[in-house]
């Protein structure tokens, strides 16, 4: 099983994700990427990950362009922006779906409502695709919550 999760800036959100579906299952490659890459992965998506055990310290924001000749089972928008400007894969892709979330980058106020904010994002993400691969394991082809369904 071979899976991309992508993003706008693989910053937050899809390296989250990422960061979940491997602590999931090792054996699914998971690659996460984004279609304008930031410099890093935020800083409050590491400390919010680690928070249930997740270390995505050492990971680094990826351009989609580096993936777009691969095969992949499926591709997993988990942004609006990264939806609609998606690039035409040369590669096979044999489901695509969108699972959207908010982006806690986006966040405004203390210190504690941003982390808020990101830990709400980061419960979503764990449970929208503990579901996603609950319903990859159990034989399902479609997820709780998802446009391919």
């Amino acid at each position: 099983m071979k899976i991309l999760i992508l993003c706008t800036g693989n910053s937050c959100r899809s390296q989250m994700v990422e960061g979940f579906l491997k602590s999931y299952d090792d054996t699914i490659e998971v690659h996460s990427a984004g279609t304008e890459p930031s410099s890093q992965v935020h800083p409050l998506a590491i400390k919010v990950m680690a928070e249930v055990g997740i270390d995505i310290s050492q990971n680094k924001p990826k351009n989609v362009e580096q993936f777009i000749d691969q095969h992949f089972d499926y591709l997993i928008t988990v942004c609006g922006d990264a939806n609609i400007n998606c690039p035409v894969f040369e590669g096979t892709v044999d489901n695509r779906w969108h699972i959207g979330f908010d982006d806690p980058a986006m966040a405004k106020g203390t210190e504690e409502e941003i982390m808020t904010e990101f830990r709400r994002i980061r419960d979503e993400i764990s449970e929208g695709f503990s579901s996603f691969y609950k319903s990859l394991v159990g034989g399902h082809s479609g997820c709780s919550g998802c446009s391919g369904c």
